[in-house]
């Protein structure tokens, strides 16, 4: 059998065009969601994110957070207890960026609740973004929200 060396490479070359193209309209296709759309601005804060999280490791008693059920139990340093606490939390969805919430920070003796009944399943980047005794702390971290079963 005699084989057609220029319709085979010319076979070749077409097939890579087309594997080519195809990606290139795959690619162009794709959502790609940024972690904010003040980039720069957020980018001109970070001294003071850096800051916050220095006095925030240097507390005796940390913040910390759980998600049991459908809520996300925070609790405050103790001896910030009798201190009015204010502040944001940040839930971010890297996945998706119309799943990403926002709450005020609000303690009760050192706790806050926030039900997630109206929050998509899925994981999460929290950051919290408090103020206490005149003074600014963030704490940050990953958690994963699971779909509710009714």
């Amino acid at each position: 059998m005699k084989i057609n060396w220029k319709a085979l490479v010319a076979a070749i070359y077409a097939s890579f065009v087309s594997m080519i193209l195809l990606l290139a309209g795959m690619s162009a296709g794709q959502k790609i969601e940024l972690v904010t759309d003040r980039y720069y601005e957020e980018e001109l804060k970070f001294q003071g994110k850096i800051d916050k999280m220095r006095r925030a490791a240097a507390l005796s008693g940390p913040l910390v957070w759980e998600v049991t059920g459908d809520r996300l139990q925070i609790r405050y340093p103790s001896f910030f207890a009798d201190s009015a606490v204010s502040g944001t939390i940040r839930m971010y969805c890297p996945s998706d960026s119309r799943n990403d919430r926002q709450f005020a920070v609000g303690s009760n003796r050192g706790e806050q609740t926030i039900a997630l009944t109206q929050v998509p399943a899925g994981r999460y980047r929290i950051q919290i973004d408090w103020k206490a005794a005149n003074e600014t702390y963030w704490h940050e971290g990953v958690i994963v929200i699971a779909p509710q079963t009714h």
